[in-house]
Order: C-alpha cells, then sequence, then structure tokens
C-alpha cells in the first residue's frame, strides 16, 4: 500500500524511487528519492506505522506535530537550523500529518536529515557523550512546554508501580507454571518493591516535576553529523509523552554503561561501567543547561536503578505469563534479560555512593 500513501503526501519533488530502508523493528520504513523542479534531488522518509503497538495513530501524530512544531520555534530562537536539528513533516493534500490507507494502515512522511547517521551501538564514547547532550539538550528545549497537554502513546509506560502490582498478580496467578523455577528472581523484585515505588510517590509529592519525555533514549534515536561528529537531532518520536526526566536519563544508562548485551548469559560480564556514566551525566546535565530541579539532578542516579529493575521486571513477567509481549530467539530469552537487568541493578547498588558522587561532580 506505499503507493497509495506516497500519492496522498505534500512531497516536494517528483518521486524516482522507493525503497525500503533502515533496520526498525517496528515501523515499517522507506527511503524515497525525489526531483524537485529545478532538477535538484532530495529525499524524504516514509512509514507505515505499528498501531498494533501504538493503538491511538492520529493522537501519536499530533503530539508529534506539536512538540516538533514548538522545538522548530526554540531551535530558531537559538539560531539553529530546524530544518536539520528536529523532524520535519510532510503533511497530506488535505493538511493532515498522517495518511490512513484503504485497508486501514497509517502513514507519515518527514523529511530525510541529509549527511547525518545514526549508530546502533556505542562504537566510540564520544558518541555516547553526544547522545547525552542531545536527550539533555531535548529537555533544555521542552522544558516549558507544557507536558501534561500530551496524550500518552502508551498508557502505563513507566509506572513502575502498577507494574510492580501487575508483577505479583501475574506471580499468584503463575498460568504457565513457572514460578518454582525463578523463585530467587521472584524475590529480588519483591525486596525492591520501595525501588518501584519511589520516583512515584516523588512525583505524587510534587518533588519531581511531568516533563515532555522521549522514552526511548537509545543512541540509534540520535542522528550523529557525519562531518563533526556532533549530535543534531533527536528522532523517532513515538514514544513522546509526559514523563519523568531521571527516566529518560536512566534508559540511557540501562543500556548504554552496561558492560555486556541485554541478553548475556554469563552474568561475570554485566556491570555498570563507572567511566560510561560518568561519560553520559556530563553530557546530559550539559545539554539541560540547568532547565532541570535539583532535585530532579540528585536522582538521576535513581533514574537509572529504577529503568534498569523496571525493565527486568517486565522480562520476568512476560517469561511468567508465557512470553507473550518481547520477542524471543531462544527457550528461556526473556529470563536471561532479566537476570542480566538485576545483576546490572545489584552492581549500581555497590557502586551506589560513587555514581551519587559522580553526580554531585557535575552540579557545582
Amino acid at each position: 500500500m506505499k503507493n497509495e500513501a506516497v500519492g496522498q503526501f505534500e512531497l516536494d519533488g517528483v518521486v524516482m524511487d522507493v525503497r525500503e530502508f533502515g533496520n526498525g523493528h517496528i515501523n515499517d520504513t522507506f527511503l524515497l528519492t525525489l526531483k524537485r523542479e529545478d532538477g535538484t534531488g532530495k529525499r524524504a522518509i516514509l512509514q507505515r506505522m505499528n498501531h498494533e503497538i501504538f493503538k491511538k495513530p492520529v493522537e501519536l501524530m499530533e503530539n508529534i506535530l506539536n512538540v516538533t512544531s514548538y522545538l522548530r520555534e526554540r531551535i530558531v530562537e537559538e539560531g539553529g537550523d530546524p530544518e536539520r536539528e528536529t523532524l520535519n513533516i510532510y503533511c497530506t493534500k488535505d493538511g493532515r500529518p498522517y495518511y490512513r490507507d484503504s485497508l486501514g494502515s497509517y502513514w507519515r512522511a518527514y523529511h530525510f536529515i541529509e549527511d547525518a547517521t545514526s549508530y546502533d551501538t556505542v562504537e566510540k564514547p564520544e558518541d555516547f557523550y553526544e547522545s547525552a547532550v542531545a536527550f539533555g539538550h531535548f529537555q533544555k528545549l521542552l522544558a516549558d512546554y507544557p507536558a501534561a497537554t500530551l496524550h500518552e502513546t502508551i498508557v502505563g509506560f513507566h509506572d513502575t508501580r502498577a507494574r510492580f502490582k501487575r508483577f505479583k498478580e501475574v506471580v499468584a496467578e503463575d498460568k504457565c507454571g513457572r514460578a518454582k523455577e525463578v523463585e530467587a528472581e521472584i524475590r529480588f523484585v519483591l525486596e525492591h518493591e520501595e525501588t518501584a515505588e519511589i520516583l512515584g510517590k516523588m512525583q505524587a509529592e510534587g518533588k519531581l516535576p511531568l516533563r515532555v519525555t522521549h522514552n526511548d533514549t537509545k543512541l540509534n534515536n540520535i542522528m550523529i553529523d557525519n562531518a563533526t561528529g556532533k549530535a543534531i537531532c533527536v528522532i523517532d518520536l513515538d514514544t513522546v509523552m509526559p514523563g519523568l526526566a531521571v527516566n529518560d536519563f536512566g534508559d540511557s544508562i540501562r543500556f548504554g554503561a552496561s558492560t555486556g548485551a541485554e541478553d548475556e548469559t554469563d552474568l561475570s560480564k554485566i556491570s555498570c561501567d563507572l567511566s560510561l556514566f560518568e561519560l553520559y551525566t556530563r553530557g546530559f546535565v550539559e545539554g539541560c543547561a540547568g532547565r532541570l530541579t535539583e532535585t530532579e539532578l540528585e536522582m538521576l542516579p535513581m533514574g537509572a536503578k529504577v529503568m534498569t529493575f523496571e525493565c527486568g521486571m517486565r522480562f520476568l513477567t512476560d517469561y511468567l505469563e508465557g512470553d507473550v509481549y518481547f520477542k524471543i530467539h531462544r527457550e528461556k530469552h526473556n529470563l536471561d534479560r532479566c537476570r542480566t537487568q538485576f545483576k546490572l541493578v545489584q552492581d549500581m547498588e555497590e557502586k551506589w555512593e560513587q555514581m551519587q558522587q559522580i553526580v554531585k561532580k557535575y552540579l557545582g
């Protein structure tokens, strides 16, 4: 249905070529090559949104349109280049930021950001630092945006308290008869109830403000300029919604500062690399440029611990339910994933004082 969708967008050129692009696992992505009236070329991105995961694609695109429009204004105020420093949407011929095809699928189109690359893994520490600056700058630019006006694209996505409650229900149900073999992991979760509760409580008490958060702060969601090596743009805004800044920081640490793969079976290889933690902290605080509160900054290590714990708890919950959410590629894959996350939590707890000292170093 991509050919049907292509003809519905107000692209700035004639489409000369359409081909599959990227290695994303959620949306179907295509690269369009355009020819403009003056004979020059341009490229665009066309995506079919996965409405099995994102149940309300219209609300999702409303979020993206509003946030990127706001970002353009802030970027211009800072003297930046809004064509390269935020996503730019092509609207349809009837002025919508999406198109629904004859089969009911939803499509969108973006300007292609030239001369920049996104990396799936941390090939050099400088890239991890640049991603930290970019996500911190994202917080700075959106610090005054009314976060509560955004839709929740995935309800309760980082509601760790609700996930903890659901975990206990799943353990009690034990519908797959797997609880007995993972008693140690279940006990680990139950012993960390305070970890599950802390950020939610602080938000309810007004100690942590609601922010516009990205909620998927991996390196591959940053475009890095090919010439300068500097991060220029945050992409993949599908999960942009109200949340806590410390969670965005924490998820980056969970994924990027771990010394092993997310599904590593040799737990001796899993630890939190403090040099990478410090590198990311420095970049994130620099990018935020004073727009986060002192309490938010002090809670950055807790954000890392909570996000890692939550992710491990989600893997274990899925394992107990029969591997119904996360794709698995081998038997007990989700159990392996959960164990790496819990090992990372334990390592953070052992290094807790050092992590706090690192953060204090960059608060002054």
